[in-house]
């Protein structure tokens, strides 16, 4: 097969105006490099632009937020619990010369951030008590609606926080945006994305958890059962009050009952004397039994009915 010249030198052309030019995507930035070396200005227009063929290449970088999630790692608070923290932030580049000088590349910019970013969460972490990295500033409870004991704790224990979670944030990406100018790159933010403790403390938090629970249950119990206790003491002491007070009406009405039949049986009988001491003396014969051995005088006033009647006993 045999090629015209003609049309070899348009391949040849149209091949060295491809190897010159190259698009740039809106979200990306350039750098044309020329023997290892960066050449002219950071191209951010996006469109078609042009470089010299065959000695010059491009690196891309993103103009794009870019995350970064760092490795979870165990820390001891100021109050030496030691806990599990999750970080992650977003940054860009804003200086692709000096990000190309100083990381190449994402992969040595990552690289980088783990070791700033990793160590200033940990001197902030370990410089910090425990609540002050779990609770937001303006984190508060409102008393009244706790009951006394909850309130209580909240008192003692559960303080708002001084600085609070997000402050806390605020410092770490002060601190480590300090060391970016250097590589090239703007730090957006830092998040801790999870803090918890490490699984021997959390068995331990988890027991002191329980153990606080149960003597808050047992101080309940306790008070509860003195309550019923005094509740059951005041029943006691009412239900006599109650008893002696019926007593007492019962007695007063048996008295007047018994007055009123003494006065009745002393006006029955008042009408005519002679016949109540017969009836009484009646009443007292009736009472004595077959078996039944009186020792009294033969004349005796026992005997005055009966001697009346002519009858002999």
């Amino acid at each position: 097969m045999k090629f015209s010249l003609p049309l070899i030198a348009v391949a040849i052309v149209a091949w060295i105006i491809a190897s010159s030019a190259y698009v740039v995507d809106q979200s990306e930035q350039a750098i044309i490099v020329q023997f290892g070396e960066p050449v002219g200005e950071v191209v951010t227009d996006a469109g078609l632009h042009w470089k010299v063929p065959f000695v010059q290449e491009v690196r891309r970088f993103d103009k794009r937020l870019l995350i970064w999630d760092g490795d979870v790692s165990q820390i001891p608070t100021l109050g030496r619990e030691f806990v599990v923290v999750d970080a992650t932030a977003r940054w860009r580049i804003v200086d692709a010369l000096q990000f190309l000088r100083s990381v190449r590349d994402e992969a040595g910019a990552r690289t980088r951030l783990d070791d700033i970013i990793d160590s200033v969460a940990r001197d902030i972490v370990s410089g910090t008590n425990l609540e002050e990295i779990v609770r937001s500033a303006d984190w508060d409870v409102d008393v009244s609606e706790l009951s006394e004991e909850e309130a209580a704790v909240v008192d003692t224990e559960l303080k708002k926080p001084q600085k609070g979670r997000g402050q806390l944030e605020r410092e770490m990406l002060a601190s480590a945006s300090r060391l970016m100018p250097g590589l090239g790159i703007e730090l957006v933010d830092v998040r801790l994305k999870r803090i918890n403790y490490i699984d021997s403390v959390r068995a331990q938090v988890e027991n002191r958890m329980i153990a606080e629970r149960q003597s808050i249950a047992a101080r309940f119990r306790s008070e509860g059962e003195g309550k019923s206790q005094e509740i059951l003491g005041d029943m006691e002491r009412q239900l006599r009050g109650i008893r002696s007070e019926a007593a007492r009406k019962a007695q007063e009405i048996i008295g007047k009952a018994d007055a009123e039949a003494t006065r009745i049986y002393g006006r029955a009988f008042g009408a005519d004397p002679e016949f109540y001491a017969f009836f009484r003396t009646l009443e007292s014969y009736d009472a004595i039994g077959e078996n039944t051995t009186l020792m009294i005088k033969a004349d005796s006033d026992f005997f005055r009915y009966l001697q009346s009647t002519g009858r002999k006993r």
